[in-house]
C-alpha cells in the first residue's frame, strides 16, 4: 500500500484579489474508492493486522460512514475479514454506503445509540475483543496511533513537492489533524476545520492522540465556527457556494468535509486572515461517496453534483 498524491495549483478570482496562492493536495485521487485520509489512516492499521496474523478488522461508523465504506474494500483487497459496528437500524443496510460494504464482504452489526456511545470505553472494547479474539479493533474514523503514521506521510510528500505557509484540513475524528501536527514539527501553520459542533472535546481528542514529542507543538489551530450547524449539516446556500467554487477550480468537493474547508478558506480570505503572498495548501480528504446518502435522502439533487458508480445489485 503506497501512494504519492499530486499537488495541484488552482486559480480563483478571490485568490487574485487577495494575492494568495493556493494548491490542493489531491488525496482524493489516491484510489478510486479508498480515497483521502481514509486510505492513509487505514494503511498501517491493515499492515499491522497482517503482521500479527489477525483474521480481520472490527471498526465503527454510522450508516453513511466514509470510513466503513473504505474499510470494507481495503480489507477485501488485503484479504482480511471485516466487521462493522453500525450506529442505526438494520433498515439502512441497503443504502448506497452499506450495500457496497456488504458487497465487499463486511459483516454488519447494528447497535442502538446507547450501545454505540460505548465504542471508546475500555470495558466494552475488552468484551468485544473477547468475542472476536482474532480481530484488530480500529476506532471510529480509523483514528489511532497507527493512523498518525499514515497521515504523517502527507507532510513528507508536501515537503518534497512545494514550499508553503499554511495547510488546511477538515477535521472529524481528530486523527488526520494529529498526524499532520506530529509530522510537521512546527514548520508550517496547520489549520483544522471542524466539521461538527464541539465544545472543546475535539481539541482534547487531538491532544490525546498526539505523541509526547508533538504535544508541545504550537503551530496548529482548530477552527470550530465553520461546522454549518453540525455534522453533515449545511445550508442550501453553502452547498451552492461549494459547487460554484468547484466549477471555477475544476475539482469536486462535497459539503460534509472538504466543502466546509472551502467555505472556511473563502471566509478567512475575505476577512484578511492571510497576508498577501501567503502560500496555502488544501488537503482534499476525499469522501465524495457520501454524496450518495444525501441523494437517497433528498438532501441534494444528484443532477447538480458529481455522478457516482451504481450501487451493487443485492
Amino acid at each position: 500500500m503506497s501512494a504519492l498524491s499530486a499537488l495541484q495549483p488552482i486559480s480563483h478570482p478571490m485568490f487574485t484579489l487577495h494575492k494568495i496562492s493556493v494548491q490542493v493536495k489531491r488525496d482524493d485521487q489516491i484510489d478510486e474508492v479508498i480515497s483521502g485520509n481514509k486510505w492513509r489512516k487505514l494503511k498501517y492499521n491493515l499492515l499491522h493486522a497482517k503482521a500479527i496474523n489477525a483474521k480481520g478488522i472490527i471498526t465503527f461508523g454510522g450508516c453513511f460512514s466514509n470510513h466503513i465504506h473504505a474499510c470494507a474494500l481495503a480489507c477485501k483487497q488485503q484479504q482480511l475479514s471485516a466487521i462493522g459496528i453500525i450506529r442505526g437500524e438494520a433498515d439502512n443496510q441497503d443504502n448506497y454506503t452499506l450495500a457496497w460494504a456488504k458487497h465487499w464482504g463486511m459483516q454488519l452489526s447494528f447497535v442502538d445509540r446507547k450501545t454505540y456511545r460505548l465504542r471508546n470505553e475500555k470495558s466494552y472494547l475488552q468484551h468485544l475483543q473477547q468475542q472476536y479474539p482474532d480481530y484488530l479493533i480500529v476506532p471510529e474514523g480509523g483514528s489511532n496511533a497507527l493512523a498518525l503514521i499514515g497521515m504523517a506521510e502527507v507532510i513528507d510528500e508536501l515537503n518534497q513537492q512545494s514550499e508553503f505557509d499554511t495547510l488546511l484540513s477538515p477535521v472529524g475524528s481528530g486523527g488526520t489533524l494529529a498526524g499532520l501536527i506530529s509530522a510537521d514539527k512546527n514548520q508550517h501553520k496547520i489549520l483544522g476545520i471542524s466539521v461538527l459542533k464541539q465544545d472543546g472535546y475535539l481539541v482534547k481528542q487531538v491532544n490525546d492522540l498526539l505523541p509526547e514529542h508533538a504535544k508541545a507543538h504550537t503551530n496548529w489551530q482548530l477552527m470550530s465556527q465553520y461546522h454549518g450547524g453540525g455534522y453533515a449539516k449545511f445550508s442550501a446556500q453553502d452547498a451552492q457556494r461549494i459547487r460554484s467554487f468547484s466549477a471555477v477550480v475544476g475539482i469536486d468537493f462535497e459539503p460534509v468535509y472538504s466543502g466546509k474547508m472551502i467555505l472556511a478558506l473563502l471566509d478567512l480570505m475575505s476577512t484578511g486572515y492571510f497576508p498577501a503572498h501567503h502560500r496555502i495548501v488544501l488537503l482534499h480528504t476525499g469522501g465524495l461517496q457520501g454524496l450518495a446518502g444525501m441523494f437517497e435522502r433528498g438532501i441534494l439533487n444528484p443532477n447538480e453534483w458529481p455522478s457516482l458508480p451504481a450501487p451493487p445489485v443485492q
